[in-house]
């Protein structure tokens, strides 16, 4: 059933995190990036056209990427055991990825590994309602969602998740996208290993 999750919910997927909301997220968040820069979850490589070409030195990603304006290498492996030494990058960027990893606490503490101690977390994440009629309806449907939309969950508390991964958040927005609430509370800003 997950596997059939994913072929119905890619399209939708990328569908959404093309809509300008979204890329109003991105073209905010992503000129916070700066020097060596690890993205997890590159994806189809929607957030290369807003990285700063006069800012980043090369961005890796751990996904197949689209067309870049920053030089991009491409890698296999896992956000649990990130393939890279510790203190390797001055920024790592996660969008709308944390939502689906399996262990996302082992992923946040790989990340603060990787990242030097001078470095920065930027982040752009849905995840679990401020307000809580809202996060009830979340938890009643995550276990439903997760299934049909390949490893999804809608009530990850992101800021909390960040902290406990060895963060300090330094800016923090949160707030909902249009669509429906349960879908679209929002997570973005950056962090610095505590």
């Amino acid at each position: 059933m997950a596997v059939i999750g994913r072929y119905v919910w890619a399209p939708i997927l990328d569908f959404v995190m093309r809509q300008e909301p979204v890329t109003v997220q991105r073209r905010r968040m992503l000129p916070w990036a700066t020097g060596r820069v690890l993205e997890i979850g590159l994806g189809s490589g929607l957030n290369l056209p807003f990285y700063d070409e006069a800012r980043v030195e090369k961005v890796w990603g751990l996904e197949p990427a689209a067309q870049a304006r920053v030089q991009v290498e491409l890698m296999t492996g896992s956000a649990e055991e990130i393939p890279f030494d510790a203190a390797s990058f001055d920024t790592v960027v996660t969008t709308f990825t944390l939502c689906s990893i399996p262990d996302v606490a082992r992923s946040l503490r790989e990340v603060r590994r990787v990242l030097k101690p001078a470095g920065r977390l930027v982040f752009a994440e849905h995840g679990q309602s401020s307000d809580p009629g809202v996060a009830r309806w979340q938890d009643r449907l995550n276990p439903l969602w997760a299934v049909v939309s390949g490893g999804c969950n809608l009530n990850r508390p992101i800021a909390a998740l960040v902290r406990q991964g060895g963060f300090e958040i330094e800016r923090v927005e949160t707030g909902y996208l249009p669509g429906p609430r349960v879908l679209s509370y929002n997570y973005w800003g950056t962090a610095v290993p505590g």
